[in-house]
């Protein structure tokens, strides 16, 4: 049976950024199937699990309670049948040395989280539409920080 929808994940220990993300994507009208975490350790249980269907797209916040993004990204980054998630770092920090670490440690693409709702809803048309090819690769750092 062939699937017409885009699985996305999201870990947010941010209520509201968990909100705006699922009404963003319910107004976009693209055929996604989303789920929302409120930690890193929950996203993991979620992804171990043996009937859970991966998501194409995980947004991973960074500054989460219990397991932060990166560990996540880490433990992530060890497991095979992860390796065709592509994921894309979600965070309020833009700093050099988190957008630096991500990338190295196999992130796809870094988002700093956008202030209004519009550009939400592009950022993440933007993100879901991608030729996600190049951004696997990993060949060119321009393509990791994407900017609205």
């Amino acid at each position: 049976m062939q699937k017409n929808h885009i699985t996305i994940a999201l870990a947010d220990d941010d209520e509201d950024d968990r909100l705006f993300f699922e009404d963003a994507f319910e107004e976009l009208k693209i055929n996604t199937v989303v789920t929302t975490h409120c930690d890193g350790e929950e996203l993991m249980n979620f992804l171990h699990h043996p009937e859970t269907i991966l998501p194409n797209i995980l947004f991973l916040d960074l500054n989460m309670p219990k397991k932060n993004g990166f560990e996540c990204l880490l433990e992530i980054k060890k497991v095979e049948k992860f390796n065709d998630i592509a994921i894309a770092i979600y965070s309020t920090s833009s700093s050099e040395e988190d957008v630096e670490n991500t990338f190295v440690q196999g992130a796809n693409i870094y988002i700093k989280k956008p202030s209004d709702f519009d550009t939400l809803k592009k950022i993440l048309r933007e993100v879901v539409t991608l030729n996600w090819q190049y951004h696997t690769s990993r060949l060119n750092k321009d393509n990791f920080l994407l900017r609205m």
